[in-house]
């Protein structure tokens, strides 16, 4: 039998001897995922089992939901969770090879995942090594919606923290994709709604949690760069941390509702309401002591 490790809909396949997973790049599976370790975890694969052992992690090795010490077998089916990065245990008879596979050997191909998962939030690029058949580029082999895939993952983490009181920490684990997203619409890349709005409700929470105002600064750029109302329920964020939120940029605000209004005789009824909301934004900037 063969064994591999699924993530991120593809497939990593285990070789006899180890397999580490870790922040460092010589690891073989290489995340850049603030709550993974440099050498967080390595899987053994020896006489036909799999083993997993958590290599002294800061925030350990969760085998179906349950922290393990030491060196631990695992089975096929099995989830093992690193960081916020799940991977799952896959057993494969010799005979049934699957084309297409991400192919690789713990000492000459390791793989180096440059984001959580490893993908650039705007473009449809993943920063990763080439790795397998010849090797390949895993970017042409997702769909544009794995583009989101990462800051969901980074967002249930932040999620957690939020609920937890841990502000800061929340803060820290989204910094760098949510600096991402605002980097390409400034150089005018194409920022897909969907992410648009992912970034600017979590930069609305943050502002909440943290009160800083330059998190609501954050999501009134993006939509002032993008050219369009923000979806109502960025807005009822935004309304929430203007309430909470100290320094807020009051000429940030303004332009984006001059802006919009420029717009107004090619909104619809529904993005007239928007504007209508956003206006109600203004407001409170300007009263705000």
């Amino acid at each position: 039998m063969r064994f591999r490790l699924r993530y991120l809909q593809h497939d990593l396949e285990l070789q006899d001897g180890e397999f580490a997973i870790g922040r460092s790049a010589s690891c073989q599976l290489s995340l850049d995922d603030p709550l993974v370790s440099r050498r967080h975890a390595v899987f053994t694969v020896a006489a036909g089992s799999v083993r997993v052992e958590d290599l002294g992690s800061r925030n350990g090795v969760l085998v179906n939901g349950q922290r393990i010490e030491g060196k631990v077998k695992v089975q096929p089916g099995d989830k093992v969770l690193i960081g916020s990065q799940e991977l799952t245990l896959i057993e494969i008879a010799e005979e049934d090879p699957q084309r297409g596979m991400l192919r690789t050997t713990a000492a000459r191909h390791p793989i180096t995942l440059n984001r959580v998962p490893a993908v650039d939030l705007v473009t449809d690029e993943y920063n990763v090594t080439k790795v397998s058949y010849s090797p390949v580029d895993m970017a042409n082999e997702l769909s544009s919606v794995r583009r989101l895939d990462g800051f969901r993952v980074l967002g249930s983490v932040a999620e957690k923290a939020l609920a937890m009181g841990r502000a800061d920490e929340a803060e820290r684990v989204l910094a760098s994709s949510l600096a991402e997203v605002l980097d390409a619409s400034r150089k005018g890349k194409v920022v897909p709604a969907p992410l648009a709005e992912q970034a600017t409700r979590f930069a609305a929470k943050l502002a909440s949690a943290t009160g800083r105002g330059t998190w609501i600064d954050y999501a009134i750029e993006i939509y002032t760069t993008l050219q369009r109302p923000a979806p109502a329920v960025v807005i009822d964020e935004l309304y929430g941390a203007f309430r909470k939120a100290n320094a807020v940029d009051v000429g940030k605000v303004k332009a984006y509702v001059e802006s919009l209004r420029g717009q107004l005789p090619s909104f619809g009824p529904a993005d007239r309401f928007l504007f209508q909301r956003i206006e109600g934004l203004e407001r409170l900037a300007t009263l705000r002591p």
